[in-house]
C-alpha cells in the first residue's frame, strides 16, 4: 500500500480492491492468512475487508476458506458495457477470423499491461489460456506495441523507464534503446509484427483502433503459429485484412464519437 495519498483518497476502497485482486487461478480459495500475506494487510484488516465483501456478495466463506462469487464479474462487465468499441468490433473480428482462419483479439492498455476485451479464437496456439480480462505484459506483444505507439513521448518515456524487460524467449527484445526504436517504427508503419517474443512458436500482427480525434483507444490483432504461417503470408494476406478491419472499426467508433 502507498504510504502517502491525497486527502480525498479512500484507503478502505483500495484495500477492498487489493483483496479482490489477490484471488487468482493459483490462489483460490484462500484463507485469511493467505489474503493477509498476499495483500500486505494485517490479519485484522484483511478479516474486516473479507467480511465486508462477503456481506456485499462479492466473497463467499466456507469454513476457513474464502472464494470470490460471480458478482465480481459485474465490475468488469461495467467496463465492457460502457466501452462501446467492443460491441462495434465483434462482427468485424468474427469476419476477419473467417477470412484468415486464425484467432483475433482486441485489447486496451492498462499501466504496464494489455487487457483483453474481445476475442474470437480458432485453435489454441498458446500455453496461456486467454479470455476476456486476461492480462499480458505490453512490451513483447503486438497489440501492446501498437498501444504504446499511441502514447505521447513523455508517456512512452515513463513506460520504458518503469518497465522491467524480461527475456521471455530467445527472441524477446530487452534493450530499452532497441525497444524505443521498435515503437517509433510502429508509429510510422501503423502496425506491429511480433515474432515469438512472448512465447516461442507464436507470431502476431496488430493494428490500432482510433477515435474521431485520431487517438489510439484499442488494438486488434491476428495471432498464428510460426510453424504454419510464414512472414510472406502475414504480409500479403493477414496485414491488409487486419488494417482494413481496424479502419472499419475506427470509422464506426468515430461516427459514434467513442
Amino acid at each position: 500500500m502507498a504510504e502517502s495519498r491525497p486527502g480525498d483518497f479512500i484507503q478502505s476502497l483500495e484495500r477492498g480492491l487489493a483483496v479482490i485482486n489477490s484471488f487468482s487461478r493459483e490462489h483460490n480459495p484462500q484463507t485469511l492468512s493467505h489474503v493477509a500475506g498476499r495483500t500486505g494487510l494485517t490479519r485484522a484488516t484483511a478479516r474486516r475487508v473479507l467480511l465486508t465483501l462477503s456481506d456485499l456478495g462479492y466473497v463467499q466463506q466456507t469454513g476457513r476458506d474464502f472464494t470470490l462469487t460471480p458478482k465480481v464479474l459485474d465490475l468488469g462487465y461495467s467496463f465492457l458495457s460502457s466501452f462501446q468499441v467492443v460491441e462495434l468490433a465483434q462482427p468485424s473480428l468474427e469476419r476477419l477470423v473467417d477470412q484468415v482462419r486464425e484467432s483475433s483479439s482486441m485489447s486496451v492498455l492498462d499501466g504496464q499491461e494489455i487487457v483483453y476485451v474481445a476475442r474470437v479464437p480458432t485453435s489454441r496456439i498458446m500455453t496461456i489460456a486467454l479470455a476476456l480480462g486476461s492480462r499480458l505484459p505490453a512490451y513483447p506483444t503486438s497489440m501492446g506495441r501498437v498501444l504504446l505507439a499511441g502514447l505521447s513521448r513523455a508517456e512512452l518515456d515513463d513506460y520504458i523507464e518503469r518497465t522491467r524487460f524480461e527475456r521471455l524467449t530467445p527472441h524477446t527484445i530487452t534493450s530499452k534503446k532497441e525497444f524505443r526504436a521498435v515503437i517509433e517504427r510502429t508509429r510510422e508503419d501503423g502496425f506491429a509484427l511480433v515474432d515469438q517474443e512472448l512465447e516461442e512458436g507464436v507470431r502476431s500482427v496488430a493494428a490500432p483502433i482510433r477515435n474521431g480525434k485520431g487517438e489510439v483507444i484499442a488494438a486488434i490483432n491476428v495471432s498464428c503459429h510460426a510453424s504454419r504461417v510464414d512472414f510472406t503470408r502475414i504480409d500479403e494476406e493477414f496485414r491488409p485484412r487486419l488494417l482494413e478491419t481496424a479502419a472499419e472499426i475506427s470509422d464506426r467508433a468515430s461516427a459514434l464519437r467513442v
